[in-house]
């Protein structure tokens, strides 16, 4: 086929392609696909095989024109996008072609074929500026803090729960049953307020009322009227500034009866572990391997963050939307529903789609575009993995995850795995250059706490 293109850039890296079918084509193809159309259409009065095209023209002239367009303009596209020269401006796979203003050409085939076609392609991004860019890396010290902190939950983890006596009063840290009600002027409890055996932690304000304190000193079986005026920016908008009278009843009262900090402890946790300092060394490795971790993370975010912001390139619609919708139906995945039942939920709801989705998957332009400066800077540093360098990835993590070197080849033997793994150590090499390029430095003193909450609105 005779086939010429003219390729012009619009916004949002969307291309407009128009292209020209000689006329020669046009009326082969015509008469190709008439011939077909004859030999296979079954019409009264002829047999199979035997319409005239006459006739076929003249029963069908109109809508066979359509659909011969369309074949002709499907060939021409799949022509034009096969070159080589047009493989930067292939369309995407979720953006197919459209017909400029969705009109279709005029048909003639005495003439030239002449049609345009819009679509999105992938974005040409070329990362040049990295003027200004500081990274500033938190400073985090893992001590004694962090380590007892991890001692305690494994002795909660491990902890038995048993009753207290009946005369004993509600402390904290008990975990209690109670059923409570809201009531009205009148004393009366106020419809749907009223919840039976309702179990808590004392100290952890997870209840509604936030009653913690209130019910210190209470013992089972005991009822108790509580009036609390909560504060006018109370995290709750229905408690805010507002007063409530809630009827609390104490029904059970039990603790958390904690095991020693032992060698029997430590071998409980696993049978790796013969001694309770075996233990505490492990959870002093791990907590490390989790700084440097989340240490890397912030330090990447903090290097794509500013050069998606001093190097503006525009996102295709279609890219966009193909990711939020990849994200809707993980967050369906979630609530254990589908993508349409999600839609309905949050409508009645009345919350937006798109609070939502910035709210569970964060900010997906930005995300988006982080992952193509990757993918830009990977292929401009020519940035590639040895088969040596993968067996010392091998290495690294059999030593962070205290395993064997074999099964960690195990683990990553599946081929999209392993795929996944050069990917990783392909982007950590890029990483390593990147920061000789850009300003990296101390920043402030954090906690092992607060580390892991910098970033998360990312």
């Amino acid at each position: 086929m005779n086939v010429t293109k003219e390729i012009t850039k619009i916004e949002n890296s969307a291309v407009k392609l128009t292209a020209t079918v000689a006329k020669e084509d046009v009326a082969a193809g015509y008469k190709t696909n008439l011939a077909k159309y004859a030999k296979n259409i079954q019409i009264p009065g002829f047999r199979k095989g035997h319409v005239p095209v006459s006739v076929l023209e003249t029963k069908y002239g109109e809508s066979l024109k359509a659909e011969i367009l369309g074949d002709l303009i499907d060939q021409a596209l799949n022509e034009i996008f096969s070159q080589e020269d047009v493989k930067d401006y292939r369309p995407l796979p979720y953006a197919q072609p459209r017909l400029e203003q969705d009109k279709l050409p005029e048909f003639d085939v005495t003439k030239d074929l002449v049609f345009t076609v819009v679509y999105d392609v992938f974005p040409n991004v070329e990362v040049k500026n990295f003027d200004g860019i500081t990274i500033k890396e938190p400073q985090v010290t893992v001590g004694d803090t962090e380590l007892n902190n991890e001692l305690k939950a494994i002795q909660e983890r491990n902890a038995v729960v048993i009753d207290k006596k009946d005369d004993d009063a509600v402390e904290k840290d008990n975990i209690v049953t109670i059923d409570y009600k809201e009531l009205d002027d009148s004393g009366n409890a106020k419809p749907d307020s009223e919840r039976q055996d309702f179990v808590f932690t004392v100290g952890s304000g997870q209840n509604i009322y936030k009653i913690d304190d209130d019910i210190l000193g209470m013992k089972k079986g005991e009822t108790k009227e509580i009036t609390k005026t909560y504060a006018k920016d109370d995290e709750n908008a229905d408690l805010a500034g507002q007063t409530k009278k809630i009827s609390v009843t104490v029904k059970q009262i039990k603790i958390r009866n904690l095991p020693a900090l032992d060698d029997d402890l430590a071998q409980d946790v696993n049978e790796k572990y013969k001694t309770l300092d075996d233990l505490k060394k492990d959870i002093s490795r791990n907590l490390e391997l989790a700084k440097s971790r989340k240490l890397s993370e912030l330090k990447s975010q903090s290097l794509l963050s500013q050069l998606v912001e001093k190097n503006p390139f525009d996102l295709p619609k279609s890219m966009v939307q193909a990711e939020n919708d990849s994200r809707w139906n993980m967050i369906a995945q979630q609530f254990k529903t589908t993508p349409e039942q999600l839609d309905k939920m949050v409508a009645s709801s009345g919350q937006s789609k798109d609070a939502m989705l910035k709210q569970w998957a964060g900010d997906t332009e930005k995300a988006l575009k982080s992952r193509i400066i990757v993918d830009a800077l990977l292929r401009a540093n020519n940035i590639s993995v040895t088969p040596e360098e993968i067996e010392e990835e091998y290495k690294k993590i059999a030593n962070d995850s205290g395993i064997t070197v074999e099964e960690v080849k195990d683990h990553y033997k599946d081929p999209r795995a392993k795929e996944y793994l050069i990917d990783d150590a392909k982007e950590n090499k890029l990483y390593d250059q990147l920061y000789k390029k850009v300003k990296v430095q101390k920043g402030d003193k954090v906690s092992f706490e607060e580390l892991f909450k910098l970033g998360q609105e990312n």
